[in-house]
């Protein structure tokens, strides 16, 4: 861990800030917070913009959501690489954060 997280952001305030993944909207994100790039984990179950975040020092948790494009889906059925975390729901993320 690079030290604590202080807030988690989801891909939507990314969105308001910015068209996402850029880094732009990835580092405005953090900056309207008041916080330092690795104090915010980038909350999202897309690949593409938690590889944005990652490249702009923000932490990552990849929260699957298998039946958003419906029962054929194919793309982000897994995290693509590493991530900070990985869960099944935003409650157990927030268990594996030691928010809950």
């Amino acid at each position: 861990m690079r030290g604590q997280i202080r807030a988690f952001v989801f891909d939507v305030f990314g969105t308001v800030v910015d068209r996402k993944p850029t880094p732009h909207s990835c580092l405005r994100t953090a900056e309207l917070l008041s916080l330092q790039p690795h104090e915010v984990c980038m909350t999202a179950a897309h690949n593409d913009d938690l590889q944005a975040a990652r490249a702009c020092g923000l932490r990552t948790a990849f929260i699957y959501r298998g039946t958003e494009y419906g029962p054929e889906q194919r793309a982000d059925l897994q995290p693509a690489a590493d991530r900070d975390f990985i869960a099944e729901s935003i409650t157990d993320l927030a268990a594996q954060a030691g928010c809950a």
